[in-house]
Order: C-alpha cells, then structure tokens, then sequence
C-alpha cells in the first residue's frame, strides 16, 4: 500500500525578516505577498534570512532534545508533574501525546518550504553585477534545504522530499524510498561544496558568522554520506557521491579550511569556562545556529535559545547554573565512560555533589535524578547569583543567548579519521589522535583505529551535541539496544529500545488522520 501524506504549507505569504549588522540576529517578522516581493537582490537576500530564521526554532520537542532523550547518555528527567512525553521519548513508547514528535516535521517542512521560495524566485530577481550573489544563494538555500530534509529523514525514515512549493493538487504526496530523498540531499550538499568560496567566517571576525560556508557543506555531506551508506548498507550516497568523493570532501575540511581545535576543551562551552570561554565565532566552530537576547520577553519571536531551559537545573539557580526544568538527566554510565584525564568529562556534564551543590530532589521536584545534567549548553548566573538572561532583560524560558553547535572541526576530525580507515589509515590515526590528544592533554592516549573506538570516541567528544541516537542506529541495530537498553533495581529508569521501529521515529498522528487513512504509522509504532 502507498502512503500518503497530507502536507498543510499554508497560504504563499513569506515571512521575512529585515537583518542587523549580524547576518543571523534578525529582528521582528513583516510580512509581504510573494509574488510582488522578489525585484532586487536585496529581497532575495531577505528571503535567504527568512529561510535561515527556522533555525532558531530548536525548542522543547526539537531535534537536540528528542535525540539525546532516546539514546544512551540521557533519560526523560523533567519534574514529577510534568507530562509522560519526556519519558515516551526515552522508553520508546507512544501513547500519552500522539504530536509528540510534530514540532520536528512542522518545523523542517517550513524550512523547505522557505528555501523552495526563495530558489523559485530568483530567476525574478534582477542581479545586475551581483550575479555571483545569485550563486551564492542558491548554494545557501539548497544546503538549508537539504539540511531540513536530512533531519526529517533520519527521524522518520522514508518522508515526502520537496524540490519545489506544491500545488492544492500535491497535497496527498507520497512518502518516497529512501534513495530519492537522499539523491535530493546529496545533490544539494554537492552545489552548495561547489558553489560557495573559501570564506571562514569562524576566524575572520566577521559579521557574517553563522551563514553557510563551503566547509559546512563538505561537512554535511560526510555526515549525510556515513549515515546513509551505514544505515542501508550502501556503497555509495544515493548514486550521487561515491565513499571517494565524500572521503576527498571531508579531507578538503581537514586540510585547507582553516579551522581547527582549540586548544582546551572546556573553552568551547560557556558554562565549563566562563571567564575563559573562547566566544561563539572561534576557529572550532565550522557552522552554528545563532541565537540572540534582543527579543527581551516577546514569546512572538524566536530570536533566543528555547531550548536551553529545558536541560536547565531544575528549581531555582544553583552555584553557577541557572534555573530551568531538568529535562534530559545524563545518564551515569555517560558520566562513568570517561577515562581518568579526560577533560572532557567535566566540561559535558554537572556533577552536582562533586562541586558541592546542594540538589534538594524533592523540593526542585526532579523526575530521574541522577545526579548529573548537561552542562554543555547549560545557562548561566552572574556574580550576584542571578540568571544572566533575566538579569539582561529577558525570559529564562524564551532569551537564551547561546548558539547551538551543529558542526565542528573534531567532528570533521573523527569524520575524516572513519572514512579514510580502510584507504589512509595513517591519516585516519592521526586525526583521531588528534581529538584524543586535546582531551587528555598529552600524546600518551592514542587508540588503533577501528570502527568501535571510533564511535566510542564520537560519543565522548560529541556527547549531548544530538549525535549519539544517530551514530548508533546507522552503526547496528543490536548494539543501538545493547547501548540504549537499561535495568536496574529503580524501574523507573528502565528502558527497552525496540528493534521492530527500525531505529524510526513516530509519525505525527494529525498527519495520518488528514490523509483519510492513506498511510500508515513507521514500523513498530
């Protein structure tokens, strides 16, 4: 039977957002009709940033979250009170919300939505001299576009790909085979590689932080590349990109893009350094998603960090951590991964009782207390002992500040070290020491290169980044359950991940029940 699904893309208004000196720190929406909007290349520029402005919707119930939840280093958490769907994320159960997974599709789907806009449009724009400009973005909205359809498609397995706004005649689409989906994406990533200069706006101090850079691209489709082959068993991305290709991609982002680690680990995260963080445009970075304070309160924008507040300490502020509502424990076995030396590990996670916080459970009313929570991303108090974020004006709920990382260069490192195993595994060694020498502060803990120690290695430097689900599904199934499962004497921490959903996510029930029972749920749900 084909499945069919519904899609609701709403009336052909863009929402558009005028820019700052910042390319990504936007203000508030206006709104204009499409078809009279696209002249000059300043509209299109404005199209670009309205497409970029989904981004910044990573909330509660987005993918950072869901992610983390569902694989081994974090349980559901939150407060005693609070709704089941946390723990529905975390034992793999659906029953309690049947949205529980809405905001994911709702949000990607916008954001293809927006790029498909924009490349419609601008063979309406008069460019003038800026011709290059057209280039550019087009190569920015394709990687947008193809950067929407790979979260879309490695939560929920076979999805509906989009290389155009659809007609009233498309509504009923059908869910495609994985290899369509991923040959759009892949021939997106390879326009945007192309396409795009050697621009690092990482090291060059400069406003435009946060776009799309050649290396984001060459990033993204290693990434993309390892998922899919691993994940279908596939020798190549979709008869797009060959492991040669991806291979060469990757070394490109090794080798020539400027970026590299930075020399203390705990530097990258605002809460593991403070006054010796290294800031948010640092050589480490090679793309983030911006956010700002400036929307001080308005819940109508999404300018700051929402989901910031949900990995928060529970209760009120503690020590240097600012209050929210403990979503997400980190699991101890995460916590008890790290070996002696690793510096890693107190710059990933809280450990409240080692650094002498006092966490009344049941006063801050916590759910799965496990001692420990996130402290990468974790929001922060001044030296009065105030949020920083209220104390500037703000929400704690709606103002963060921080960006959310979704790629760097010890990810491209560990990347470059997996795909160049079998070809180059000099190379692959050492840039896999590369990353193990950061976090030990020594040469002294090299490791041989295999598939095992390096995916034990993604783990422990990427923790809570929103990477572990995904490398262990695409790894195997089996070790995915032997990681994720979890029985002990408290039951309320157990969990049984189950092999029949095939690693999948499930679907948002509105959009089986608008196709008038055209499709079906993923497997195992």
């Amino acid at each position: 039977m084909k499945n069919y699904i519904k899609l609701f893309l709403g009336l052909s208004i863009l929402f558009l957002a005028s820019c700052t000196d910042d390319f990504l720190k936007v203000e508030p929406y206006t709104q204009r009709v499409q078809e009279n909007f696209y002249k000059t290349p300043e509209d299109a520029h404005e199209g670009l940033i309205a497409t970029y402005d989904v981004l910044q919707r990573e909330g509660y119930g987005g993918f950072l979250m869901i992610s983390e939840i569902a694989s081994d280093n974090c349980f559901g958490g939150f407060g005693t009170a609070d709704d089941q769907v946390a723990l529905d994320w975390d034992r793999f159960k659906y029953g309690t919300d049947l949205e529980m997974n809405k905001e994911v599709w709702r949000v990607c789907y916008m954001g293809i939505y927006r790029a498909n806009v924009l490349l419609e449009n601008l063979d309406n724009v008069t460019w003038g001299d800026k011709e290059s400009l057209r280039t550019q973005y087009e190569a920015e909205a394709r990687f947008l576009r193809a950067y929407f359809h790979y979260e879309l498609s490695r939560m929920f397995g076979k999805i509906i790909p989009l290389d155009h706004t659809v007609s009233t005649s498309e509504f009923e689409s059908p869910r495609a085979p994985a290899e369509e989906t991923y040959s759009l994406i892949a021939n997106d990533l390879v326009f945007a590689s192309e396409n795009l200069g050697n621009d690092n706006y990482s090291i060059d101090d400069t406003s435009e932080f946060g776009r799309i850079t050649k290396w984001a691209a060459e990033s993204l489709l290693a990434k993309v590349f390892l998922f899919y082959t691993d994940y279908y068993e596939s020798s190549d991305l979709a008869g797009i990109v060959t492991k040669q290709q991806a291979t060469d991609y990757i070394n490109d982002v090794v080798n020539n893009s400027g970026h590299g680690l930075l020399e203390d680990f705990s530097t990258l995260w605002l809460a593991a350094s403070l006054k010796n963080y290294a800031g948010e445009a640092n050589k480490e970075i090679i793309w983030s998603i911006r956010f700002n304070s400036s929307g001080k309160q308005d819940w109508g924008l999404n300018e700051g960090n929402r989901f910031q507040v949900n990995i928060a300490t529970r209760g009120s502020n503690l020590g240097p951590y600012a209050n929210g509502w403990g979503g997400a424990t980190v699991n101890p076995e995460l916590y008890n991964a790290y070996n002696n030396g690793d510096t890693r590990r107190d710059a990933t996670i809280i450990d409240y009782e080692r650094e002498g916080l006092d966490f009344d459970v049941q006063a801050r009313g916590q759910r799965q207390y496990t001692g420990y929570a996130w402290k990468k991303y974790a929001p922060i108090t001044n030296e009065a002992g105030d949020a920083v974020v209220t104390a500037n004006g703000g929400n704690f709920q709606i103002d963060g500040y921080q960006d959310i990382i979704v790629l760097r260069f010890s990810d491209a490192l560990l990347m470059a070290a997996e795909l160049n195993m079998d070809s180059n595994q000099t190379f692959a060694q050492e840039c896999l020491d590369r990353v193990r020498a950061r976090a030990f502060q020594d040469d002294e803990h090299s490791v041989a290169i295999n598939k095992e120690n390096i995916m034990n290695e993604r783990r422990l430097e990427l923790a809570l980044e929103g990477y572990r689900y995904f490398d262990l599904i695409r790894w195997d199934l089996q070790k995915a359950k032997a990681a994720i499962d979890n029985t002990g004497d408290d039951s309320g921490f157990n969990v049984n991940f189950r092999t029949e959903t095939e690693g999948w996510f499930a679907l948002p029930q509105s959009q089986i029940d608008i196709s008038n029972g055209a499709i079906e749920q993923n497997p195992g749900w």
